[in-house]
């Protein structure tokens, strides 16, 4: 990060913290045998934490006054499940969709919420165990704050919704639907409603996932930009100045953050909705 024996600047604080800890490096501006190792660990670790909790929260279930851990996920399922049904009308697909979209809260929710921990908390241990296992310094620890993770979790939406429109409306009568959606089924507009069905889920997939993403890594940023005024504290008046506004912006960013980083959550599980319930319609 920086010569041996020397702080870092601003810039190469910056810089180390964005970089990932990957199996090796890469080559290419796209290459796909180079993976995010960090982005991997926390998703996976994140989505597993998210389950069981859920899984806890329904195997303790009982019929009578709830504790407040089971109010509260009582409470989120209820939430998950009325925006469910106001979407998708289909009762037998919604055993599916609902879980589905409460996965996708509780684990983006979980995801986003690593951006509340000290920005060099994480990577400080890591700092002494990576090397030491002979692994690069590296470590990001918001997995959403990956484009590749948020990507990922977009595409997969699109799998889905490509799943449903062929369940619901049949291979062949999907097909139909891309050739004669949206301005009529005329010869000489196939080509037309080929290309705009195209565009429609290609820029679908890529504003949900990328929403996500920029809304993150912003945030992570913002976090990042406040540790360098702590570290810049000093015995000096703009020194212990600088401490003093380090503790106060950290406190009000991270006090608004939480509500971004549920907004973020429900907004990315709507639109997992809204894109599923419209692979349910007909054009």
């Amino acid at each position: 990060m920086a010569a041996e024996g020397k702080a870092p600047t601003a810039g190469e604080y910056i810089v180390h913290h964005l970089q990932h800890l990957q199996n090796q490096k890469q080559t290419a501006v796209v290459d796909f045998s180079v993976f995010n190792l960090d982005s991997i660990f926390w998703a996976t670790l994140l989505g597993i934490v998210g389950c069981f909790f859920l899984w806890r929260a329904a195997s303790k279930a009982t019929s009578g006054v709830p504790g407040r851990f089971q109010a509260a996920v009582e409470l989120l399922v209820e939430m998950v499940d009325s925006q469910a049904k106001g979407i998708v009308h289909n009762a037998n697909s919604r055993k599916l969709v609902a879980p589905l979209a409460l996965t996708v809260f509780v684990w983006i929710f979980l995801m986003n919420a690593m951006d509340l921990l000290p920005v060099d908390l994480l990577p400080a241990i890591w700092h002494v165990a990576g090397p030491a296992m002979g692994m690069p310094d590296y470590q990001r620890v918001v997995p959403t704050a990956d484009l590749s993770v948020t990507m990922g979790l977009s595409v997969s939406v699109l799998l889905i919704c490509l799943f449903y429109n062929v369940k619901i409306k049949g291979f062949g009568g999907w097909v139909h639907e891309l050739f004669s959606a949206p301005f009529g089924d005329k010869w000489f507009l196939y080509p037309v409603n080929f290309a705009m069905q195209l565009i429609e889920f290609v820029a679908k997939t890529v504003s949900h996932g990328m929403r996500l993403f920029g809304n993150m890594y912003a945030g992570e940023l913002i976090f990042m930009l406040i540790a360098l005024m702590g570290g810049a504290w000093s015995l000096s008046a703009t020194g212990i100045g600088l401490a003093i506004g380090h503790i106060i912006a950290g406190s009000v960013w991270a006090i608004f953050h939480i509500l971004i980083i549920t907004l973020q959550a429900f907004v990315f599980m709507m639109l997992t909705l809204v894109y599923v319930g419209q692979a349910h319609d007909a054009h």
